[in-house]
């Protein structure tokens, strides 16, 4: 199975000058773990669901800290086309929950998660429980 068949078409996005808090609300609306962080349209980072919990567990203010000031910059990328055993092998080595998804022309297609990796490994299999 390839990357391209587990990714969604609805990319889940905000810009970075959007409060921590706006993101975590717009996450939890999207039932997502991560953001992509776009400006003007351009791919500039990702912010995930960590990065909120590192601003509250330092005692930062969700409510005036920035997706820019927390986010992922020029983060790392897979091909559509990728095995999602390569994926789920990279995401294993590099600590990663999320990964970027974008074509040849480094047009972004999508957001990869940890969860969509493991229903793609496991798909087909029996239920070990």
């Amino acid at each position: 199975m390839q990357v391209n068949e587990l990714i969604n078409a609805q990319i889940a996005s905000c810009d970075p000058d959007t409060t921590l808090f706006e993101a975590a609300r717009m996450m939890v609306a999207n039932e997502t773990g991560s953001l992509a962080v776009l400006d003007d349209g351009e791919l500039v980072g990702i912010v995930t669901e960590r990065d909120i919990l590192g601003i509250i567990a330092d005692e930062g203010d969700p409510e005036t800290a920035t997706v820019a000031e927390v986010m992922t910059p020029d983060p790392d990328s897979l091909l559509p086309d990728v095995d999602v055993r390569y994926a789920a092998d990279w995401m294993l080595a590099a600590g990663y929950r999320h990964l970027i998804v974008k074509d040849d022309n480094d047009r972004l297609l999508g957001v990869l998660s940890i969860k969509d990796v493991l229903w793609g490994v496991t798909q087909g299999r029996e239920p070990a429980v």
